[in-house]
């Protein structure tokens, strides 16, 4: 069976209505707030990699962490588990220590709710939406790409999900790259059993608005002063989407675009069967395609904030049916929250540990394949990862103990942006949520804090 990759050319595709681009699965928050910003500093990019489970961490028996590098600041080794990231040492910061906190320790949906929040309960607005509105988010046609990989099979509950544009309020990502792809770039996926292709999107005019002032100003004459100011503040977030496509369809003009924005294309082995979506065997393409759809995303200048969900916590992902992998055992469906609980020690004869070192190394190597892709294209004095901010992280930290303490974070890119890469440090139960500050300091969100009990920025992050 032979597949084609998605293809389309920027300049026949502009002609999304505003009303098609808020239905879509791309997160565009209508109304922003803006935070200052130096102008001499250049503006970046936060892209945020999330796996499920956890990772085989100190054992109930005080076996060490296969996950945390070990030795000194500039001097370490890499953990089995980041052996992937071996090749990219120079451009990650690896952080051990950092604590989410006591409250919901133990708990999947806890770790969940705090991860990008930093506050107990999801009761706070993500990391990644709160920089969405700052000025990344204003200077884009999308101010937030927020892609899944089968995250949404099973239809989870909503605790499942990691970005949160408002306190308490979760929203799910788009698990289809073909859609992804179209909502980007304004074109329809076409499939056969040969493959799925890419034609001209037939969207509506560009102005859903100009058509309907006449009826709009006689409803909003006889209304209500409340339904007038909410009438008034629609009309302004559509006619800012419709702005951010009138910029998009300027820069789809341009003759400086490089080729890979005028002609976007994702290679990708999808088949059109309707259940390739939540097919375990297509989780490995379906990764690809959307790791390989938000760096068009951030190349073409599309959005400057990121998330890529790869499943959920607690994920019955049956990595076992994963093609050409380690764990590849057709004959034993092993599932990554189920290898997850490997016991109490590190029994290189337990299947489930064996497992889970494997599926923990796997989700590494595609962190690693995002830099390659990010550091492949060249940018102002370097590459997109040096202007690009990259988190690896999970839920918990331990997955057979599901615990909040000792968090698998590492950083990588940003060196253009003053992130001081290349080190291992200690940071000896710092709150998480001085992370997140942190992250927002390197892209121009001078925050004093992030989230609960934050005591700022970690100034070590810089060197």
């Amino acid at each position: 069976m032979s597949h084609q990759p998605f293809k389309q050319s920027r300049r026949s595709v502009l002609k999304l209505g505003a009303a098609g681009l808020c239905s879509s699965g791309l997160t565009l928050p209508c109304l922003s707030t803006s935070w200052g910003q130096q102008a001499s500093q250049p503006l970046g990019r936060l892209l945020i990699f999330y796996f499920p489970d956890g990772v085989p961490g100190v054992s109930e028996r005080g076996e060490a962490s296969l996950w945390n590098c070990q030795g000194g600041e500039r001097s370490f080794t890499l953990s089995e588990c980041l052996q992937p990231l071996a090749r990219h040492q120079a451009q990650c910061l690896f952080l051990n220590g950092l604590t989410m906190g006591p409250t919901d320790s133990g708990s999947h949906p806890g770790g969940a709710k705090k991860l990008l929040t930093g506050v107990d309960g999801g009761a706070g607005r993500s990391v990644d939406q709160h920089l969405s509105r700052s000025r990344l988010g204003d200077q884009t046609p999308f101010r937030h790409l927020y892609l899944g990989a089968q995250a949404t099979v099973g239809q989870p509950s909503s605790d499942r999900y990691i970005s949160y544009p408002e306190a308490g309020l979760s929203v799910a990502p788009q698990d289809d790259p073909i859609r992804a792809f179209s909502d980007l770039f304004g074109a329809q996926a076409v499939g056969s059993q040969e493959g799925h292709g890419l034609t001209s999107g037939q969207g509506a005019d560009l102005s859903v608005l100009n058509g309907l002032m006449t009826e709009i100003n006689a409803v909003r004459r006889d209304a209500p002063q409340a339904l007038r100011d909410r009438l008034d503040q629609q009309l302004d977030a559509t006619r800012e989407v419709e702005q951010r496509l009138q910029a998009l369809a300027s820069m789809g003009s341009r003759e400086d675009q490089s080729d890979r924005c005028i002609n976007p294309s994702v290679s990708v082995d999808l088949t059109s069967t309707p259940s390739y979506l939540f097919d375990p065997a297509m989780f490995p393409s379906i990764l690809k395609a959307q790791r390989e759809v938000m760096t068009l995303a951030f190349a073409c200048g599309l959005t400057r904030v990121g998330v890529i969900q790869s499943s959920h916590h607690t994920s019955e992902l049956i990595m076992s049916r994963f093609p050409n992998t380690p764990f590849s055992d057709p004959a034993f469906d092993m599932r990554s929250h189920q290898a997850s609980h490997y016991g109490a020690g590190h029994d290189r004869n337990r299947r489930e540990f064996v497992d889970f070192v494997h599926q923990r190394i796997w989700f590494v190597e595609q962190f690693a394949q995002v830099l390659d892709d990010l550091s492949r294209i060249p940018e102002g004095e370097g590459t997109m990862l040096d202007y690009t901010v990259a988190l690896l992280c999970t839920e918990v930290s331990d997955g057979n103990r599901h615990q909040h303490d000792d968090m698998p974070f590492v950083l990588a890119g940003g060196q253009r942006l003053g992130l001081s890469t290349g080190r291992l440090l200690h940071l000896n139960g710092q709150r998480h949520s001085d992370l997140l500050a942190s992250i927002c300091h390197i892209l121009g969100d001078p925050v004093d804090g992030y989230g609960q009990q934050s005591s700022g920025p970690i100034s070590s992050l810089w060197g």
